[in-house]
């Protein structure tokens, strides 16, 4: 029979994770849209409808909340990203496109402010380097998986690489204007490319 504090832990521990998800969200949402020098946590709260003094519960510091935004959205992306490929390797041409919206949404954009942030900022330089590396390698395993390639052949992990490194281009030429059409073009050529070098 459980005790009336032991009833009372879970809701209270559902809380706490439905704050801190809300908090990483709301952080993600403000780097995008306002950058490193407008994302405080006091807006943070705000806009995840929460006081600052839990805000700061659950992550003391800026750094703390911003850092552990930019992982909680990219571990969802990965899941979405299998999900939409439940069976593994499918059609070449949609997993790209699919690698590519990774790169043109609102996580890279947050992710790129916090990048030029870490730039300027020693301690902020340290954790993002780590998190990219970390990002970086479970999207490149992701990519290996659903485009099916053999990277015991030779030039093909760096095949796989290279596809990667110029999506990120693509989502950087995306910030600045709307690049859809040429996009769509550089995948579709990037899939013939790849399935040339990858059989």
């Amino acid at each position: 029979m459980s005790t009336t504090a032991e009833r009372d832990r879970v809701p209270k521990q559902d809380r706490s994770r439905a704050t801190r998800q809300r908090l990483l969200e709301a952080a993600v949402a403000c780097l995008a849209e306002h950058g490193w020098a407008g994302s405080t946590v006091a807006v943070v709260a705000e806009r995840a409808g929460v006081s600052r003094g839990a805000a700061q519960h659950h992550f003391p510091t800026r750094e703390d909340l911003f850092t552990a935004a930019v992982e909680y959205v990219a571990e969802e992306r990965s899941t979405a990203l299998r999900a939409l490929f439940p069976e593994g390797a499918a059609d070449r041409r949609a997993v790209l496109a699919a690698l590519v919206d990774l790169y043109t949404g609102p996580l890279f954009r947050a992710a790129l402010h916090l990048w030029v942030a870490a730039s300027n900022e020693d301690q902020l330089g340290s954790r993002v380097t780590e998190l990219e590396a970390r990002v970086g390698r479970e999207t490149h395993r992701i990519a290996v998986d659903l485009l099916g390639a053999d990277e015991s052949r030779p030039g093909v992990r760096e095949t796989v690489q290279g596809f990667l490194d110029m999506a990120r281009g693509l989502g950087l030429a995306n910030l600045l204007t709307d690049d859809t059409a040429r996009r769509e073009r550089v995948v579709a050529q990037w899939a013939a490319l790849l399935e040339e070098a990858l059989g």
